[in-house]
Formats: C-alpha cells, structure tokens, sequence
C-alpha cells in the first residue's frame, strides 16, 4: 500500500508559549497562516519480511534516527508492535527545514496520518500523536494544531489536538509572500532571555486581533510583536520597511525562522516581486491552504 499526505507549511505570526507537563496541555497561543505548498508524505507499507522495519527519508535522502527523531517516535507508536514489514516513509519539503515553516510538525503530521489511514486509526489520534513527540523533542509548539484548523488561524486556547482550541479568520483572495533568509532555532530561541518579552506581547496582541479579528489587523499586530520583541532587528528590519513602502499590510518576521512574510493583494505582487528581485534575494508566492491536511492512497 501507498498513502500520500500533504500537510500546509505554517508560518506563526506571534504566540505565546505555554509549557506543560503533560504533552497534550503544551502549546501556544497566537496566530499564523497555512500555505497552499508545504509537506509531502509517501508512506510504503509492505509486509511479507521477517521483522518489522521502518525507514525514513527526507527529500530523497535517508535519514538516520538521530535527525528524524520526532518522525520516527511517530512511526514506532502507530506501526503495531506485532507489524511485520518494511514501512518506508518519504517526504518531501517544499521549504527548508529550520527556516520556520513548520517542517517538523508537518513532517510528523504527515507520517502520523498516512501510518493512520493505513493501518487503522482516526485524524484526532494521529495528530495528538504527531503533537506529543514534537513537544517533546521541542521540534515546535504550535504548528500542529494550526496545521489541522488551515486557512489563517487563531489559537485561542493552548494544548494539542483536542485540548487546544483554535479558531479562524474570514479572509480575501491574499497571496501570502515569502523571503527566507535563513535558519533560527526555536529552541535557541525558547530557553532565551526574550522568553518574557515574548509572553507579554504576545499576549497583548491575541487580546487585540480578538477584538478587531481581520488579517489586516494580524499582520500589524505580528510586525509590533517582532519589533518590540527585538527578534526583527537589523538588516532583516531594514529589509521589512523596504518591502513595506511597495505593499499597503506591513510585512513581518517568520516565526520562527530568519525571514519575513507578507499578505499581498493581486496587484501589489509583481512590485513585491521586483523589489526583490532588485535585491538579488530569494523568494516565494503562494496561496493560502483552506481546510486540513490531505491524505489517501496514492495511485501514480
């Protein structure tokens, strides 16, 4: 059997993290927007072997346990103990890893829906998987859950899947801008000093985007969280007010990645683009992803 998944790439605008004991009351707060290219799963069950086997490969490459190590603690919870087989998992990214585009979740996600759809289990089980191991191997704290609810996304309430509350906003035909620059490690990040800064901002900016809940109005609240955090400083600042005199929403820091994003009305993508382009800096356009992840046999 051959499954396929596709689980959006997810960029956080702001959030709040929320640490807890128990995986599945872990999470954040905040808010952030699905992409409609993200995470490719292939997942090959065949049986007939002596012993049970899983192997995992990213973009081609196998990988060893040691830099999949949230994937495979998935793959060895779901595949039964009693499987006798070869599983071999494949994905594909269409963004770098590390870059802030939620990877690792929607890696883990992936395997965890198609080893699900192939040997027997249900959506809420196999993301509370894929959450679990990724709170635990500090891979992310939130992109689970906002990978499932798609579209652009509000978590209102932490925790995972089935804990965790989250919500969406209405939106209009936007293409959402990306520049990624580099890497920046969430867990670098998270056992920083800014920790602090990061839960009083971005608390106060949930409280405003509930109370003015348009994607507008998350982009604005998403630049003043990254300025007043200190995490968008620098050439990466001089970058986001370059771009900001050629769109009419302000562009903001992926979170957390070094880069920046923007919400981008049809005509203000060719003067994005050109701007860039001038830079000599990478980029990418895409739409947003409505609705949850995909997945299903694969025939092709």
């Amino acid at each position: 059997m051959l499954v396929r998944t596709f689980v959006p790439a997810h960029i956080t605008a702001f959030f709040v993290p929320k640490f807890h004991d128990d995986p599945l009351k872990a999470g954040s707060l905040g808010a952030g927007v699905n992409l409609d290219r993200g995470v490719n799963v292939f997942a090959s069950i065949d049986t007939g072997t002596l012993e049970r086997h899983v192997h995992i490969a990213f973009n081609g490459e196998p990988v060893g346990r040691e830099r999949a190590v949230i994937s495979y603690s998935v793959s060895d919870e779901i595949v039964p103990d009693d499987f006798t087989g070869e599983v071999e998992i494949w994905q594909y990214f269409d963004f770098p890893n590390g870059y802030g585009f939620g990877n690792s979740a929607g890696g883990a996600l992936g395997t965890a829906l198609a080893l699900s759809y192939a040997f027997g289990g249900t959506w809420l089980k196999a993301a509370q998987v894929a959450h679990k191991y990724e709170i635990l191997n500090r891979g992310g704290l939130g992109d689970v859950v906002g990978q499932l609810a798609g579209g652009i996304e509000v978590r209102v309430k932490a925790g995972g899947p089935g804990v965790g509350i989250v919500d969406n906003l209405f939106f209009e035909d936007y293409r959402v801008l990306v520049v990624p620059l580099g890497r920046l490690s969430t867990r670098e990040v998270l056992d920083g000093d800014v920790v602090e800064a990061i839960e009083r901002e971005g608390k106060g900016a949930l409280e405003k985007l509930l109370l003015e809940p348009r994607p507008e109005r998350m982009m604005a609240l998403a630049r003043e969280f990254a300025e007043k955090t200190g995490l968008l400083s620098g050439e990466l600042l001089e970058l986001a007010r370059e771009l900001d005199k050629v769109i009419s929403t302000p562009s903001s820091m992926i979170m957390l990645g070094r880069g920046l994003f923007a919400l981008l009305g049809e005509k203000e993508v060719e003067n994005a683009k050109n701007l860039l382009s001038d830079l000599n800096l990478p980029y990418d356009v895409t739409g947003i992803h409505e609705g949850r992840p995909k997945v299903g046999r694969w025939v092709g």
